[in-house]
Order: C-alpha cells, then structure tokens, then sequence
C-alpha cells in the first residue's frame, strides 16, 4: 500500500468538500497519486452537484467588478441559503464571476437563454456553408451541430474557459462550489458596461 500523508488526506478534503474517510479511501484507491485521487474526487462531487441542479435557490447575492474604471460587470449569483451566501467563498466566488464577464463578455448565462431565431441563423449559415459537399447527411449533420456549438461557445459564460483555470469551464468552476457548499449554485443574470460603449 502506498504511503498516505495526513497532510494530503486532509488537503484532498478541503479541496473536494468530502469527508475524512472518503479522502483517504480516494488517495489509497491512487496509490498516493494526489492529482489522480482529486480527479475522481471531482467527479463523485460533480454527480452529487448534478443532483442539486434541480433545487431552488432563493438567496444569494449581487456581486460588480471594476476594471481600470473602463469596464464594469455586476452578477446576480443565487444559493439555497442565506448562511450560504454570506459565507466569504460565496462572495468570492461571485466576485470571481463578474470579473469573468468583465473580461471575457458573455452574452447569455447558458445555452438555454440564446434565442432561438439566433440559433436557426446560425444553423442556416452552417448547413448552407455545407450544401455541396458530398459528405453523408449524419456526418453533415454533426459538422453542423459543432458549428453552430462553436458559434456560441465565447458567448455563453457557462460554457466559456474560466480566466483563472481555463482547464475547466465556469460551469465547471461553479459546479465545484455546488459540490463544496453541498447547495446549488446559479448565476442568475449579468450586466456589463464598458466606457463609451452603448448597446
């Protein structure tokens, strides 16, 4: 068996929001491969924070981000409880979503929210793109679908890269929290504004 240190043990806890038992029994499941037993950490939480998708979140908190006095955003972020939202990770992890869409300027929160006239547009223009070409209609089919994916990936903040870590995604990010606070978590609604700009 390999050598399992206290001190990881209780820093795979920290970082996974699960239990002291299920720390170890992740580490000794790697052989002490810290990263590894993380990952599968991650994605027991992540099937946990799939399961709270569904509850209501009633509380929460509106968060802004200033940059350099040009660019602005402000965030409504939801949780289940007000305990929850005052906690200091809570505001944190909101500040840290306005300063995503002050960054990277997100149209929509999710795909859900996109218009479906602006989808079939897209759509359009891809299957149009691809009328002559003499690919089979399922493999057509599937170029489209990443196309028009494609189309919106920059402009749907949960499916965006996360500025600080773009290994993951925001969704990603958020559904970290959701598995460390044991309450769902969503981003309600955003507003950016940048100097001299009117939309």
């Amino acid at each position: 068996m390999a050598d399992i240190k206290i001190e990881d043990i209780k820093k795979l806890k920290e970082l996974s929001g699960a239990g002291l038992t299920d720390a170890k029994v992740a580490l000794v499941e790697a052989k002490g491969d810290f990263d590894k037993a993380l990952e599968a950490m991650r994605k027991k939480g992540l099937t946990k924070a799939e399961k709270r998708g569904d509850r209501e979140t009633r509380e929460g908190l509106i968060d802004a981000y200033v940059h350099d006095g040009r660019i602005g955003a402000i965030v409504e972020v939801n949780c289940e409880t007000s305990f929850v939202a005052k906690t200091d990770e809570f505001k944190d992890l909101a500040h840290k979503i306005a300063m995503q869409v002050a960054s990277m300027n997100p149209m929509y929160v999710s795909e859900a929210d996109i218009p479906e006239a602006e989808l079939l547009k897209v759509r359009k223009a891809a299957e149009e793109e691809l009328k002559n070409d003499k690919k089979p209609e399922n493999v057509k089919q599937q170029i489209i679908d990443g196309k028009v994916k494609k189309a919106f990936e920059e402009k749907v903040l949960m499916n965006q890269p996360y500025i600080l870590d773009d290994s993951k995604t925001v969704e990603a990010f958020i559904k970290d929290a959701i598995a460390k606070t044991g309450e769902n978590i969503a981003v309600k609604q955003f507003k950016r504004i940048e100097l001299g700009v009117v939309e």
